[in-house]
């Protein structure tokens, strides 16, 4: 069997002296794992670096094995991760929510996500928002979603200001109110149509509410922690935000990507 996509590398193991096992995520094939001969030579270690972007060609005798991987770089982006703690921390946490899905089972809007948020990762002030909205669309995928658009009790789809912890459903400032101690906050500009960049304070709310659907829903039922990459991220990341003044000309929301 044989297959060709285009993956970007996710992680590698060592195996023997010179071999080692990859993982990458491909588009239409999701997270999968391939043997490279070679693979901790001079030439192939700049490659299987996380985040670079490969050609891979896969061959195996049946299905269901490891298989053997063939790479050629598309582009390679690795050095330029390196440059900031974001990026450097953003790179392995994704990796980590990756890691979450079963292997081999497409999630083609991951993919292209994931690619676009790894030719901006290395500007720290849309690393935050961009990371946030990879963790909303991974919980998604994996069935938990969050419904942001409108207010559960009254429909409304403004001032959309708290998220139930017992739906993942948005709720208005209005409606909300009576419960807001019970409710987690909803960032503004992860409500639906806003034109709103993100701050420091809009941000760890941002992340305080996807670490706890995913704590619910995924971790804890699993029996796993999340990964430390994360917190990293998350202190680098805050850390980026808060030092920019906020009338900073180019302090611009981060548009979404829709499917």
């Amino acid at each position: 069997m044989q297959w060709q996509d285009h993956a970007i590398i996710l992680g590698v193991k060592r195996l023997g002296e010179t071999s080692v096992i990859a993982e990458v995520m491909t588009r239409d094939r999701g997270r999968h794992m391939g043997l490279v001969r070679s693979g901790r030579s001079r030439s192939m270690q700049p490659v299987l670096q996380p985040g670079n972007l490969v050609e891979v060609t896969w061959r195996a005798r049946l299905h269901e094995h490891l298989g053997e991987f063939r790479m050629e770089p598309v582009r390679l982006r690795a050095a330029r991760l390196m440059e900031t703690a974001t990026a450097v921390y953003g790179v392995q946490a994704m990796g980590a929510l990756l890691r979450l899905l079963p292997e081999r089972d497409p999630h083609p809007y991951l993919y292209d996500a994931l690619d676009v948020i790894l030719e901006n990762m290395q500007n720290p002030m849309d690393a935050g928002e961009l990371f946030v909205r990879f963790e909303l669309a991974v919980l998604n995928e994996l069935g938990y979603g969050l419904d942001l658009g409108e207010c559960a009790a009254t429909g409304v789809r403004e001032d959309l200001a708290f998220v139930s912890p017992k739906t993942g459903r948005a709720v208005c400032r209005t409606a909300g109110a009576p419960w807001a101690d019970k409710m987690l906050a909803l960032p503004p500009f992860l409500a639906a149509g806003t034109v709103e960049a993100a701050n420091g304070e809009s941000l760890a709310a941002a992340f305080r509410l996807t670490g706890f659907f995913l704590h619910r829903h995924v971790y804890e039922p699993r029996g796993i922690e999340i990964a430390a990459a994360r917190d990293g991220f998350i202190q680098a990341a805050l850390k980026a935000v808060n030092a920019v003044p906020l009338d900073r000309p180019d302090n611009q929301p981060v548009i979404a990507a829709k499917r």
